[in-house]
């Protein structure tokens, strides 16, 4: 008589499945989860410009100048993902705000000026271009406004 033993667990092919598939899954969701994450941040830019941008507009009521504006003079306007700034210095009357991306966000600038122009440079992040005519801020791959 034959003394046969049932090994209980899974097979080698079984296991090497199981990984395949979850190889991907992964290689699906990963760039999805990035976007979601750059789309997440991109409003933290777009709401410091406008922001600055009420404030740049209620120093020229009080002062009929942009000259000397508190939001472009400061070095102290960052986030944890942008750099703002004024790109240039502001004249009488005229200025323009950026927001330049760190970390995460390198290779994002959003800019606003004294008419509410909006533009939105993109250098080297996969898949993201700026919308075109670049008259807005870009906040969705392919230059979504």
């Amino acid at each position: 008589m034959k003394n046969s033993r049932a090994y209980g667990g899974f097979t080698l092919v079984e296991l090497m499945i199981t990984v395949a598939i979850i190889g991907i899954l992964a290689s699906i969701a990963l760039p999805s989860y990035r976007n979601y994450l750059v789309r997440g941040r991109i409003p933290d830019a777009t709401a410091g410009l406008a922001a600055k941008r009420v404030r740049m507009e209620q120093f020229f009521q009080d002062n009929r100048t942009y000259v000397g504006a508190p939001d472009c003079a400061s070095d102290a306007n960052t986030s944890k993902y942008y750099t703002f700034s004024c790109d240039g210095a502001a004249t009488a009357n005229a200025f323009i705000l950026q927001a330049v991306g760190a970390g995460p966000m390198t290779g994002f600038k959003f800019t606003v000026d004294q008419n509410n122009a909006k533009t939105t440079e993109i250098t080297g992040t996969s898949g993201w271009t700026a919308h075109s005519p670049n008259n807005c801020w870009v906040n969705n791959k392919g230059g979504q406004c």
